[in-house]
């Protein structure tokens, strides 16, 4: 994963724990929960908590976790990624709130039926957590898989968005 040379970072507390935000000049490129599998080496991007994507970020993760806000509206750089990686995160971005897909039907809506295993790699990869809904993919029989995030948190999120339907 390549990021933006000018990336800064904040912090914030959720209640799922402590998640580090990253920016470029102008868009969303990262959003992890600590200890997360396949962060990056964040120690060199500057902290700027005043930076306007990240003050955002912040302020709509926590109407997401008071259930107020079911759709974000961020900026969002994903172009880090590897081709591949980037047509698996776009399709992420499509699994409505409140609902759930196997890794199967996302290989099968990129013309990629046997690719299975590699779309379970490309979104455990996923640089920008909740916002980019990873933990909305499934395994088949919609079996609980990993989350690069923790198992965890990946039912904790599922149970929340559950709790919180979308709203008409």
């Amino acid at each position: 994963m390549k990021f933006p040379p000018h990336t800064v970072r904040s912090s914030i507390t959720t209640p799922l724990g402590r998640m580090t935000l990253a920016a470029s000049t102008h868009a969303l490129v990262g959003a992890w929960f600590d200890g997360q599998q396949h962060q990056p080496d964040w120690s060199a991007w500057p902290t700027m908590d005043t930076h306007p994507v990240l003050q955002a970020t912040a302020e709509q993760l926590g109407e997401y976790f008071a259930g107020l806000r079911q759709r974000f509206d961020l900026p969002l750089d994903l172009s880090g990624g590897t081709t591949f990686q980037q047509a698996v995160w776009a399709q992420l971005l499509r699994i409505p709130h409140g609902t759930t897909v196997s890794y199967g039907t996302i290989s099968h809506q990129l013309g990629k039926p046997t690719a299975m295993r590699a779309v379970g790699a490309a979104v455990g990869r996923n640089p920008i957590s909740i916002i980019n809904p990873c933990h909305r993919v499934l395994g088949a029989q919609g079996s609980l898989t990993g989350y690069a995030g923790g198992l965890e948190r990946k039912i904790a999120l599922l149970e929340h968005e559950t709790q919180h339907p979308p709203t008409a």
